[in-house]
């Protein structure tokens, strides 16, 4: 029988009492402290790092290496004409750095006291005042502790912004931490690669002032009209205040805000023993003396060729990569601010003037200057005039369907600042509707003007209007007109280019000019402004010199209109041209005072037409050239026939009876000086031209109404002569007289090549000098038939 296994009562079956379990806790949190302890210590010795990279697109971007050693700070661009006079600048933040040395000590005290009082202690984190800073917030008190470093880290990369943030900087909280973590390593690597003045300097530069002042310079100017080195305790105290809060301290907008911040850190300097306690006591018992004025985004004089510079600069920027309202250039132009100022005492001076005279001449007629073919003053012209300007528009829109209120707004009065010539500030206010403010700038003449050196291309002067704070509309380049007379120097161009001389001859007679349109012969018949012909056997030079309309018409046959429009585009006219045979009577086209100048310039030089230019070079903030503007010329006509062509316009002044003789009325004779030049008046006296030349400088003034039909109604008052003519005369004046401008008087330069076709002549015997000719264009019967139906005539177009 086998062995029986042992009973549950036997001893051996008894089973033994467990030991008791052991308490491990304490161990294993005792463990995980320790990792976590690791972990926080591997984690604070890398986070920096994985900030700095921007691990896994988690931080956002960080100033890098070249960033931190060249920092880009927004800075305006500033405008400087060729003498070197700073006119203008184009801004986005208005800043414009300055030295240390520029700033007043006190101010650079109160920021420290005020800001940053370890400043010179800590190498861009303040423990102390970032410990502070932590225990104000658990009592709920509000006190930063970032550095003036920390500041300027902020400012110079713009660390909280939106590409500067990473995943996350989308998380509440997690953001402020991760962009706080980036302004202490780019403030500790800023202190490592700049010295204690050198951030103090950025950072005066960077910062941002209120009422779109950035940096010191700009603030001072701004706030107290006054340079950084000049400021006040009191002023300095106050723009250090502004800091905190540019909006909330604004003492514009804000004077009781402003005067107790002001006097926080009025108090900060005599705790830091910056001035004396009874000093500071005074001080804070002064008021805020403000002398505020705003830079508008683009600052500098209102002048006609502002919109011209930024046009070229805009297009150069697109193409270069470069921001004219951030990048701190420097914009060279060929405009000299003497000869710009020469030019608009000289235009005014005349303007002035000659609006009195037309004002005369219209209340002595008893009526307004806007009148038709027959001289009768057109009805409703202001209410038509009205209709086109897109204030009426937008009242019409708004008072769409109710004409009673439309009606009412348009003859609503209040006071509006007006242009008038009766103040030397050119400015009044009148109470004013809106239809009567637009019959009120009907009434004005206006003008415009542009000086010109032919062999470079360079402009030294434009005046587009009489005032751009009221009058817009740019009279050089924006407005094209019929150029009358002043075209006909085309026609002899191409006659003087196909084998023609100056003493060929043409006689001054009655003509009927035959021509075909669409298989139709047709006639025309072009008179002189007396009706009356001489019957001379007139040489060119004689017949351009007087301007008669007989002769050119004659030679315009002669040479083929087409040839003729063919010639001006060639020179320097860009705008269409009508190829008929009243081309040269200056009926073919509207153009603007910038091509004729452009044009009669490849006359003075040598046959090649230079490229006007306004720029000459554009700097970096350094100073450094980026890009040189040289002169760009082309051969447009041979040199030969340009010498003769200004020989040709010699002949205003030398011929007999030649439309330019009331220069001899100016201060211009001088060294046996040689000018040339050519007048021009088109139908009705709307337009007056003159286009003078001297051996350096090329010119065109235009002088009309700002509607065709409005202008004089005879030659004594509204020929170019008696317009335009005298303004181009008080110029040169003022030009040679300016001595430390260079300009002198003399001849013309000889010719280069030479000269195979005979130029000197006898002309008809008249004395030099002679009472002022008319400029036969004015009457032209063609010209009336274009100007009154509008354009040109069917019967003309090919």
């Amino acid at each position: 029988m086998a062995d029986s296994q042992p009973t549950s009562s036997s001893p051996s079956s008894v089973p033994k009492p467990k030991a008791p379990r052991r308490r491990r806790w304490p161990v294993r949190l005792a463990s995980w402290a320790w990792v976590g302890f690791g972990l926080l210590v591997i984690l604070f010795l890398v986070y920096p790092f994985l900030v700095s990279t921007n691990f896994m697109f988690l931080f956002g971007k960080s100033p890098s290496l070249s960033d931190l050693e060249n920092p880009k700070v927004e800075q305006a661009s500033e405008l400087y004409t060729s003498d070197g006079v700073l006119i203008g600048k184009y801004f986005r933040e208005n800043r414009s750095p300055v030295a240390l040395s520029q700033m007043s000590p006190l101010l650079i005290k109160a920021l420290i006291a005020t800001e940053d009082v370890r400043f010179y202690e800590h190498s861009g984190i303040d423990l102390q005042a970032v410990i502070g800073g932590a225990f104000s917030s658990l009592r709920g008190e509000k006190r930063g502790g970032s550095t003036i470093t920390q500041q300027l880290a902020k400012n110079l990369y713009k660390i909280r912004r939106q590409q500067s943030r990473g995943a996350l900087g989308y998380i509440p909280v997690v953001s402020t931490i991760v962009a706080k973590t980036k302004e202490w390593l780019t403030a500790v690597d800023l202190e490592q690669r700049y010295t204690k003045e050198e951030i103090l300097r950025m950072y005066l530069n960077t910062v941002e002032y209120g009422s779109s002042a950035f940096g010191i310079k700009v603030a001072a100017k701004t706030f107290f009209h006054t340079s950084p080195d000049s400021l006040k305790p009191e002023e300095a105290a106050m723009l250090v205040g502004v800091l905190n809060n540019p909006t909330a301290y604004n003492p514009k907008f804000h004077p009781a805000a402003a005067l107790r911040r002001r006097n926080v850190v009025l108090d900060r300097m005599g705790q830091a023993g910056v001035l004396p306690k009874a000093e500071i006591d005074r001080l804070k018992a002064t008021p805020i003396v403000l002398n505020y004025h705003v830079e508008p985004h683009i600052d500098g004089p209102d002048t006609y060729f502002r919109s011209a510079i930024s046009q070229f600069v805009d297009a150069w920027c697109d193409s270069t990569g470069h921001d004219m309202y951030r990048d701190g250039l420097k914009i060279y132009l060929t405009i000299d601010s003497r000869m710009q100022a020469h030019a608009e005492e000289a235009l005014h001076e005349r303007m002035k003037s000659l609006q009195r005279q037309f004002d005369n001449f219209w209340r002595n007629r008893g009526s307004n200057p806007w009148v038709d073919e027959k001289g009768q003053e057109i009805p409703d012209f202001i209410l038509t005039q009205m209709k086109r300007t897109e204030s009426y528009k937008s009242l019409a829109n708004r008072y769409r369907n109710q004409p009673q209120r439309l009606d009412s707004a348009l003859n609503a009065k209040r006071p509006m600042k007006v242009f008038t010539w009766k103040h030397d500030d050119n400015d009044t206010t009148l109470v004013m509707s809106p239809l009567d403010s637009l019959a009120y700038y009907k009434h004005f003449l206006q003008s415009g003007m542009m000086c010109m050196d032919p062999f470079t291309g360079q402009i030294k002067a434009w005046v587009g209007g009489l005032d751009f704070r009221f009058f817009q509309y740019d009279h050089v380049k924006q407005g094209k007109r019929q150029a009358g007379s002043t075209f006909k120097p085309f026609v002899y161009l191409t006659a003087l280019d196909n084998g023609y001389s100056p003493c060929d001859r043409i006689r001054d007679q009655r003509v009927t000019i035959k021509y075909v349109e669409n298989g139709q012969p047709m006639e025309w018949q072009p008179d002189n402004v007396t009706r009356e012909y001489t019957g001379i056997n007139m040489t060119l030079r004689h017949a351009m010199a007087r301007s008669v309309n007989s002769v050119t018409a004659q030679l315009t046959e002669k040479v083929g209109w087409e040839n003729v429009a063919k010639y001006a585009h060639k020179v320097g006219i860009t705008s269409p041209l009508l190829p008929v045979p009243s081309i040269g009577l200056g009926s073919a086209g509207d153009v603007s005072v910038y091509e004729m100048v452009d044009a009669y310039s490849t006359f003075l030089n040598n046959g090649f037409r230079s490229d006007p230019r306004l720029v000459t070079r554009i700097e970096d903030r350094n100073g450094n050239v980026i890009q040189q503007f040289d002169p760009v010329q082309h051969r447009a006509i041979p040199a030969e026939t340009a010498w003769l062509m200004t020989y040709m316009l010699r002949g205003g002044m030398e011929e007999p009876g030649g439309t330019s003789q009331a220069l001899w009325d100016y201060d211009l004779w001088h060294n046996d000086n040689q000018i040339g030049g050519k007048t021009g008046t088109t139908s009705n006296y709307s337009d007056g031209w003159y286009m003078g030349m001297t051996k350096d400088l090329m010119t065109g003034v235009w002088v009309g109404g700002e509607d065709r039909s409005i202008h004089f109604v005879g030659s004594q008052q509204g020929e170019g002569g008696r317009t335009a003519l005298p303004i181009f005369g008080k110029f040169m004046e003022k030009v040679y007289k300016d001595k430390d401008l260079g300009y002198t008087y003399g001849h013309f330069p000889k010719p280069t090549v030479k000269i195979t076709k005979k130029y000197t002549c006898v002309s008809e015997s008249e004395p030099r000098r002679r009472a002022v000719a008319v400029d036969t264009i004015a009457a032209d019967n063609l010209l009336e038939q274009m100007n009154n139906g509008g354009g040109v005539p069917d019967s003309l177009r090919r």
